[in-house]
């Protein structure tokens, strides 16, 4: 199991890192662009490029996410349970949440290899989809690799104790 953490953790730190690099890109090309728009020369594609880079911003930052419990909880029910029913309840909801999110990442790359076959572009500048639909791919299986640990760890920890 210790393998799978290592594995996934440099896998996520790698996609972090391509997701940190994307957002600067947006920074830097939405300034540019109303820079120059106050001149009178806008850039071409910026819509279709912060499309591209907001996707994989979104997707490379979700494994991330998870690992550091970044997401919004609603837990009005279950602050009350044991905790023996909570780790059932987060159980339950860590393995349904990786096989939605593996699914997603499947259905993505099916999507993506489609795109390959019939060589979509995007319209203004002619770029081609599937790199970026094959990293929202990826996004979503490093999300639920993490998240099938997350269960695994749950399962394997004591219904007293902590993680």
């Amino acid at each position: 199991m210790s393998w799978l953490i290592k594995v996934t953790n440099i896998l996520n730190r790698f996609v972090v890192l391509i997701a940190g690099i994307s957002l600067v890109g947006m920074m830097f090309l939405a300034c540019l662009n109303m820079l120059l728009r106050s001149i009178w020369i806008p850039l071409k594609g910026t819509f279709e490029l912060m499309g591209f880079l907001g996707a994989i911003v979104t997707a490379f930052a979700l494994g991330y996410t998870q690992i550091k419990r970044a997401n919004i909880a609603v837990d009005i029910l279950v602050i009350r349970f044991s905790t023996k029913k909570k780790k059932i309840v987060d159980s339950i909801n860590y393995i349904i949440n990786a096989i939605f999110f593996g699914l997603i990442a499947w259905q993505t790359a099916l999507w993506a290899t489609t795109l390959v076959k019939t060589s979509e572009v995007s319209e203004t500048l002619r770029i081609i989809y599937y790199p970026f639909t094959y990293g929202v791919a990826l996004g979503a299986g490093v999300l639920s690799l993490i998240l099938f640990i997350d269960f695994i760890e749950t399962l394997s920890s004591k219904i007293g104790g902590e993680k």
